[in-house]
Order: structure tokens, then C-alpha cells, then sequence
């Protein structure tokens, strides 16, 4: 399969407020592609609507050779995803929280999760309610993870996370990539595309814009924000 995701001419309008206009992409199987934009540019509406969380107006979504639409639950079996915001609840305990995750799947993740534990530094007899940002973070990701998925999407995963946490987290993502994964990160930080991804698209005011290389000029990517905010 030479496209793991295929978007074409989505279209979702939340009436008054900005949604995506005609956004189409396509992200090759066994890249890490950066998706970048200020707040409200559209990257969560154009992800939920890829996950089938969202209800879109026009256009079309394959991802992994299936209809988002049709397929809606065949997806989202072969698909990790991490949301912005992580919430679990307080009274569990992380070990409890990821087993969770994968019976919820009918799975065995027991060892992988370990893996993934041991190599984030998290600590998996806290409760919930004693975690730091940075921490619940790090049980997302081990949830989003250790089904070992083919399509990993990460929305904003290293908030919160120390520098050498970020850089497990990267040798992670090279690591399943490497066998054959594809990863989304849509990221407000710079630094982390240029370093990681090897293709990348810019979104702003809800359309989308490809870019040759997921190097990216630091002083035309502010300026994306700049603008924004003149809006």
C-alpha cells in the first residue's frame, strides 16, 4: 500500500466558525509526517474526521486502504491514537488505565506496555489524580502505543514531557516505523518536524498546504501565526 492515508476535498463547516476547506493530503506508508498550524487552523477537525469522529460535509477519507466512513471501526483497530488532552479517570491506577485500553481492543498488550513503561519512565502503581501533566501524557501514549498499530497520530504528544522523555518518545516512533508503522504528528513545535519528519503540511485558516520538505524555515513558519492572530 503505497498511501496510508488519503484525504480528498474534505470539507467541514461548523457554520459560523472555521472548519476545513477542501483539504486534501496523502500521507505515504512508513512516513512521519508533521501536521502544523495555530490553534484553530483545523488540524483536530481534519484528524477526527480521519477517525470518524466527525461527520463531514464533502469529500473523501481512505486511511489504511478503507473508507473512514464505511470502515469506521476496521480503522480504528489498526489505528493509535493520543488526543491533545488526556483524561482519564482519577480514582484508577495507571497500571489499571493501560490494561484497560487493551482489553477494551480484546487484547494482550502486557508486554509491550511494559516495554513502553520502562522506556518513558512511568511509574504504573500511581493513581491518576498524582500524576503530572507530563505523566498522564506518557499513559497516553503508552495507550495509543501498545497494540502496535500501523497508524500512530499524535495530537501535541511531547507537551509536558522532560527533553529525555521527548527523545524516547522519537526513538519509539523510529522504532515501529521502522517495521513498517506510518505516524501523524500534528505539533505546534518547530523544531520537532525538522528533526523527525520526513514530510510535512501546513495548515492555516482551514485550508492545507503541502510543503516539499519537512524542513521548514523557522521565520515563514511564525509568520503563520502572526497572521493568525491579526485575523
Amino acid at each position: 500500500m503505497e498511501n496510508a492515508v488519503e484525504i480528498t476535498n474534505l470539507t467541514k463547516s461548523y457554520g459560523k466558525n472555521r472548519g476545513v476547506i477542501d483539504v486534501s493530503l496523502k500521507v505515504k506508508t512508513g512516513d512521519i509526517f508533521g501536521f502544523i498550524g495555530p490553534n484553530g487552523a483545523g488540524k483536530s477537525t481534519t484528524i477526527r474526521s480521519m477517525l470518524g469522529f466527525l461527520k463531514y460535509d464533502e469529500g473523501s477519507i481512505k486511511i489504511l486502504g478503507m473508507d473512514s466512513v464505511k470502515d469506521h471501526e476496521k480503522i480504528l483497530k489498526e489505528v493509535g491514537y493520543m488526543p491533545s488532552e488526556a483524561w482519564f479517570y482519577d480514582s484508577m491506577k495507571v497500571s489499571e488505565v493501560i490494561k484497560y485500553a487493551a482489553d477494551v481492543r480484546g487484547l494482550d498488550c502486557s508486554a509491550e506496555a511494559e516495554k513502553l513503561c520502562k522506556k518513558l519512565k512511568l511509574d504504573t502503581s500511581k493513581k491518576i489524580k498524582q500524576l503530572s501533566l507530563g505523566n498522564r501524557k506518557k499513559v497516553s501514549i503508552v495507550c495509543a502505543m501498545q497494540h502496535r498499530p500501523k497508524l500512530f497520530i499524535f495530537d501535541e504528544p511531547t507537551s509536558g514531557l522532560d527533553p529525555l522523555i521527548q527523545k524516547n518518545f522519537f526513538e519509539l516512533i523510529n522504532e515501529y516505523v521502522s517495521e513498517g508503522a506510518t505516524c501523524i504528528l500534528s505539533t505546534h513545535v518547530l523544531s520537532e518536524v525538522n528533526r523527525y519528519c520526513k514530510n510535512a503540511a501546513i495548515m492555516r485558516e482551514g485550508r492545507l498546504t503541502m510543503l516539499e520538505s519537512a524542513d521548514i524555515d523557522e521565520d515563514k513558519f511564525l509568520k503563520f501565526y502572526e497572521d493568525e492572530e491579526e485575523q
